[in-house]
């Protein structure tokens, strides 16, 4: 197994029942419209369980996925043979990218890129993608917006194919000076009222905060022109008090 992956185990493998429907969430629409614009070949970065590679895969769109998680990796291949599909995956890190093919837009969905804790491993990244795009081609990144120290808890819940429970606990901490979040997620798989299984996913730190300016400064560094940010997942410009801005931006 590769060192440092976040999505082992039950995290893994409950993600898609916590993640539920997701078929009418913005971006995948906003994903959709940019491919239909920017055009294909498209690389899916962080595909996990196949969400939108299946998805975009289904509808003809060429499109390849990386992951650095051999689980999810494991089931988004058992879910593509249940809908008749091959898709082409491969086991990569992101800052460690080396395909076959360029591609004329790539995608880094669920604010993936931001799992990425050290710069360094962000400038090579972002280095790795401008140079598996063609030229001319798209890179979009969406960045969820942390600037107030943050200290939660909260849970979820869904049913699983078995008819037990999966509860996930979750304690998020957001410290702004570091700039770091730290999560501490307990899964439990409770059937008949009594817990049957349980694993502690604790990650110090698990993501990195990025600004605006922070986020032009490596687009531009690599590389990349015309950087567009959006408000959320729309093609409105960013503003403030957006949860989530995304940026475009487009290889010379």
């Amino acid at each position: 197994m590769e060192p440092d992956v976040e999505y082992v185990g039950l995290m893994a493998e409950v993600w898609d029942a916590l993640r539920g429907d997701t078929s009418g969430w913005q971006d995948r629409g906003f994903y959709l419209a940019l491919i239909r614009e920017r055009g294909e070949p498209v690389l899916d970065i962080g595909c996990g369980t196949g969400r939108l590679l299946l998805d975009f895969l289904a509808l003809g769109i060429d499109i390849d996925g990386v992951d650095n998680s051999p689980e999810m990796i494991a089931l988004c291949r058992r879910k593509a043979e249940r809908l008749d599909l091959s898709p082409n995956i491969r086991l990569q890190r992101m800052e460690q990218l080396d395909l076959p093919r360029c591609y004329r837009t790539i995608l880094v969905p669920s604010s993936s890129f931001q799992l990425l804790l050290e710069p360094a491993d962000a400038r090579q990244a972002i280095r790795r993608f401008h140079d598996h795009l063609e030229p001319g081609g798209t890179l979009v990144m969406p960045f969820i917006v942390m600037e107030q120290a943050r200290d939660e808890r909260w849970s979820a819940e869904a049913t699983l194919e078995d008819g037990s429970t999966v509860r996930r606990t979750a304690h998020d901490v957001f410290d702004p000076a570091t700039r770091l979040e730290s999560t501490d997620d307990v899964y439990e798989v409770v059937r008949d009222g009594v817990v049957i299984r349980t694993e502690r996913h604790l990650r110090e730190p698990a993501t990195r905060a990025w600004s605006e300016e922070e986020v032009a400064a490596l687009y531009e560094e690599a590389g990349f022109v015309e950087l567009e940010r959006c408000a959320n997942f729309t093609r409105e410009a960013h503003q403030s008090d957006d949860e989530v801005f995304t940026v475009i931006a487009r290889r010379p």
